[in-house]
């Protein structure tokens, strides 16, 4: 790490230091001193002051904190851990807070002391917990600082805050001293906010790279801040018409190639875009259009960075000790000890600090299958059965639950998304039935099935019916989130529109029929930002995505065919009332391979809402087709893949269809219809008899 041309600590100065008890500030000009306004106050109730030898001595934790931090349970570390600008006996100061049980001399260095290692020596709890202490007058919001840390063996560490607000722009690596004070205008939205996350309602999500989704058309290099992105995200999201934005991580992060998933601060959001208020305001802005706001949480693995929670104390203080549980073979990183309390309670506390603190309506939680089992992406003799003999991590599983419960205890209205890529059971069962109590799961088999089905010829689907029905199979086992994500489109596995096969007008067909296929199957759903509108190239971390696009009929009208897939989903509520329910589907057929056409129903808790949906998966029109009707009555197509305001040929059903008493497949009532070339069509009753 480079040095700051100010500092000009030396070793002796540590010796000095440990044998003063003065406290020197050395103000910095271009620093100011914090102003009044930005005092948090001080409650009798933060600043329980627990029996310390020196009789007095400031400190935000009680007995009870360090019990809960030493037995795993603390959920509200970031109240107590970090820097926290306060009044202290009439001066206003700063108060530090950092964990580190193997070292023997820990300071706090910034501009406001000149990197002077001996300046600002922080006090070790009496009480064994390792946690070190310091209030220092005069410092306030906007310092820039880390902490000095000699580990018992006499090494020497520079590290960040892992309790941060918020950090330097990467590539510098210090921790900034800042608060949580935001005046929220979001209340109709916190109020109302469980319908709109219930299991029940419309949830179809937009995933969105910070970096990537838009930058400055006059300074491609350029990326947009918070308050950029939200003048141009908000409108466009509340347009197209998805019920929420799901954010890659968006935690501090200083490699951009990690996508944001190789995180040192979790506590801060990127300061690349700005600042913690900053991002608030994103948030709010999102839930003042209607829109929930789902973070990308990343518990699975952090990296080997100096400033970093790497060998923080100088000792395996976050990860595991033996690196057949504490290294990460895939992404050269390290792993959480999740046996560790205070561990446990660091991630806990991390993730209740962004539904606490920044409002956000759900965490969906990353890599869940390569914490979940010992032997991932791990050779025989690579890993350590647990105590039973079996490869699952139980101190993963027991984490899960305990995170689980706390999180939908104290926020209720709020939605875990576990991406976990196994069969492993009950991801999204509640604990009580021995699930790990997610709220949703990503369905990835339906997503690699559907992938690999819409990428054949059309001509041969027909021998591939088997492969694109099986997700019904286990559709109903776990509360199944349906992901055409980031991950599909990197690494050549080509954009979507690049996955379908033909010429132009039938690659832009197949992939609105896989939409339309995504949103008329159970589940809720999410989509990787461009592929709305047929992004061409695959996606990369450091371009914008190519708007100009949508300057083409084609890329219109996916798009348009996506946002009017988005207003059928939240309109009819056969298509999410009985998501997560087996009543709430059923096939009409499936037997006819040579034509290669697929029909189903879903259902509402309101018969007259149910729905009838055929697929045909060929570039041949079937006139005059047959099939079985739910009921007697006049059936109406309510959408059509193949419209001509999606690019589309414009073959379909324009008047009402009567249902005629004709037994067909295995049905009382039967109907003709039109089916266009590689589209679906979805009709609904109108009258009944």
């Amino acid at each position: 790490m480079a040095k700051r041309k100010t500092q000009t600590s030396t070793d002796t100065q540590v010796s000095a230091a440990a044998e003063t008890t003065t406290t020197v500030t050395v103000p910095v000009a271009s620093e100011p001193i914090p102003e009044t306004s930005v005092v948090q106050p001080v409650s009798d109730d933060s600043l329980a002051l627990s029996s310390q030898p020196e009789g007095g001595a400031y400190s935000r934790f009680s007995d009870f904190d360090i019990y809960l931090f030493r037995s795993g349970k603390h959920s509200r570390l970031y109240e107590k851990f970090g820097s926290h600008v306060i009044e202290h006996q009439g001066v206003v100061g700063t108060y530090f807070a950092v964990w580190a049980p193997s070292a023997k001399y820990v300071a706090v260095i910034g501009n406001f002391n000149g990197w002077n290692k001996g300046a600002h020596p922080m006090g070790v709890r009496w009480d064994g917990s390792g946690i070190w202490e310091i209030f220092i007058p005069h410092i306030g919001r906007g310092e820039v600082y880390k902490y000095f840390i000699v580990h018992e063996s006499g090494r020497e560490l520079e590290k960040g805050d892992p309790y941060a607000h918020t950090w330097e722009v990467p590539p510098l690596t210090a921790s900034v001293v800042w608060d949580n004070w935001h005046e929220w205008t979001d209340q109709e939205w916190m109020q109302t906010r469980q319908a709109k996350n219930a299991l029940t309602a419309p949830f179809s999500v937009y995933e969105v790279h910070l970096s990537s989704w838009r930058r400055d058309p006059s300074d491609p290099e350029r990326e947009l801040s918070y308050g950029e992105i939200a003048d141009a995200l908000v409108p466009y999201v509340q347009d197209m018409g998805f019920t929420h934005v799901e954010f890659m991580p968006v935690m501090q992060y200083p490699y951009a190639p990690s996508w944001g998933y190789q995180i040192t601060g979790y506590f801060a959001p990127s300061s690349k875009f700005g600042k913690p208020q900053d991002f608030m305001t994103l948030v709010e802005r999102l839930h003042n259009a209607g829109i929930g706001v789902i973070l990308d949480w990343v518990p699975s693995h952090f990296p080997g960075d100096a400033h970093g929670l790497f060998e923080f104390d100088g000792s395996h203080l976050y990860e595991h000790p033996d690196m057949r549980k504490g290294y990460h073979p895939d992404w050269k990183s390290y792993i959480f000890n999740y046996g560790r309390p205070e561990v446990r309670s660091f991630l806990i506390s991390n993730a209740l600090y962004w539904l606490d603190r920044y409002h956000v309506d759900g965490l969906r939680v990353d890599a869940v299958a390569s914490m979940l089992y010992l032997d991932y992406s791990r050779n025989h003799g690579e890993w350590e059965p647990n105590i039973f003999g079996g490869r699952e991590n139980l101190e993963v599983i027991s984490l899960f639950r305990e995170l689980n419960e706390t999180i939908y205890r104290e926020f209720p209205d709020v939605q875990t998304i576990a991406e976990e890529s196994t069969a492993f059971p009950g991801v999204s069962r509640p604990v009580y039935t021995g699930g790990l109590g997610f709220g949703m799961k990503w369905m990835m088999g339906w997503m690699n099935d559907s992938l690999r089905y819409f990428q054949r010829d059309p001509g041969y689907r027909k021998y591939h019916q088997d492969e694109f029905t099986f997700s019904a199979v286990y559709a109903f086992t776990e509360n199944f989130m349906l992901p055409l994500s980031h991950d599909e489109v990197v690494y050549g596995k080509k954009s979507l529109i690049n996955k379908m096969p033909g010429d132009e007008w039938q690659r832009f067909a197949n992939l609105r029929l896989l939409f339309a296929y995504m949103f008329t199957h159970p589940g809720t759903k999410l989509v990787f930002m461009g592929g709305e509108f047929g992004q061409l190239r695959e996606w990369k971390y450091d371009i914008s995505l190519d708007w100009h696009l949508l300057n083409e009929p084609s890329h219109q009208g996916i798009a348009a065919c996506v946002k009017a897939l988005n207003h059928l989903y939240r309109s009819e509520p056969a298509l999410h009332e009985r998501n997560f329910q087996a009543d709430g589907f059923e096939w009409i057929d499936t037997a006819d391979r040579e034509n290669t056409i697929i029909s189903y129903m879903r259902k509402g808790e309101n018969p007259a809402d149910n729905v009838v949906i055929v697929l045909n998966m060929t570039p041949i029109p079937r006139f005059n087709y047959r099939i079985g009707a739910p009921a007697a009555g006049t059936y109406e197509e309510i959408f059509n893949s193949d419209n001509v305001g999606y690019y589309g040929s414009g073959v379909g059903n324009a008047a009402p269809i009567v249902a005629e008493n004709q037994a067909w497949q295995g049905r009382e009532y039967s109907m003709e219809i039109t089916l266009p070339p590689l589209a679906a069509v979805v009709f609904k009753s109108t009258q009944t008899p």
